[in-house]
């Protein structure tokens, strides 16, 4: 066997091998992205456990994820009504749920974190869980907008933490940023990107830098779209016509801002200003400080730069 032959083989096996080390994950969060997340892994082969300290949200996210893996199955399998009941039965046996995060994670390969947006919390439950957790478990935020970095710190293990990035609805969205701090080991990342191939998603890496790739541009485009209605450059419905017939996207920049939540584009760039303050793409709006305190939100609330109100 040549040296290249050997290699190859050696790598590939330790490939497969962390590969497969990935049957266990525990989802930390049961809203939409935690959730869909532990949806996509049980669909996937995993073995998973989804925690929340809410008992009523564990048990209506377990009903909504069974809901979405029948219609998941349905489109499957449409000719074979036996393979789709088979694949939902199969699905539903592989997830568990839980309301105790340190003990969901004792056998976890894998843990991922999908809670809400605060780092101190966040820091909270990996600390703890770092004493739990096996040696050789890995740990994964899938924030969207906090340092990696930060948030792995208060741990003992930051060669095995790294960010999973998923996008929304999760069972949809192919795309997925995998995001390694200085101190993310080879084989994480590795682990992690065949993770999310197998979870049937298209890996990109990243560095740990604000947003990382997709946040990165589209907020501060969301945000220089605000400040060209501030200084009355265009309308927001003329803004949003143009970047769709102009630029070939699916919605305008105010009509994703309503989507997604001005709040939550508040949260974001308040949270990059207050780290970067000299970055002129990061700088708050004064409009969007406005309509957030009058609770002008975007669809979740009725009204936005547009109105959602029946």
């Amino acid at each position: 066997m040549s040296f290249f032959t050997a290699l190859t083989t050696r790598t590939f096996s330790s490939s497969a091998r962390m590969a497969a080390a990935i049957k266990n994950v525990t989802v930390i969060g049961s809203g939409l992205m935690g959730a869909g997340i532990a949806q996509v892994a049980a669909q996937t082969g995993h073995t998973v456990t989804m925690v929340d300290i809410d008992k009523a949200a564990v048990e209506k996210a377990e009903k909504r994820i069974a809901a979405s893996i029948q219609r998941v199955a349905k489109k499957k399998f449409s000719s074979d009504e036996g393979e789709a009941t088979k694949f939902i039965s199969e699905a539903l046996s592989r997830l568990n749920t839980s309301t105790d995060a340190v003990a969901s994670v004792g056998s976890a390969d894998l843990v991922v974190e999908a809670i809400v947006e605060n780092i101190g919390v966040k820091q909270k439950l990996f600390k703890e869980l770092d004493q739990a957790a096996p040696e050789h478990t890995i740990f994964a935020s899938n924030t969207s907008s906090l340092p990696i970095g930060k948030i792995a710190e208060v741990t003992d293990r930051k060669d095995r933490f790294g960010g999973l990035h998923f996008f929304n609805p999760v069972p949809v969205m192919k795309l997925l940023e995998v995001v390694r701090i200085p101190e993310t080991s080879q084989n994480t990342y590795e682990a992690m990107c065949a993770w999310g191939k197998n979870m049937g998603k298209v890996t990109v890496e990243c560095k740990d830098t604000p947003g990382f790739i997709v946040n990165r541009l589209l907020v501060p485009y969301m945000f220089e779209s605000v400040r060209m209605l501030e200084r009355g450059d265009a309308s927001a419905r003329d803004i949003d016509v143009a970047m769709k017939l102009g630029a070939g996207y699916p919605m305008g920049p105010f009509e994703l801002m309503d989507y997604v939540g001005l709040d939550t584009g508040k949260f974001i760039v308040d949270g990059w200003a207050k780290e970067y303050p000299d970055n002129p793409l990061f700088q708050p709006s004064e409009l969007l400080n406005k309509m957030v305190a009058e609770g002008k939100l975007g669809v979740k609330s009725g009204e936005g730069f547009y109105s959602y109100k029946k």
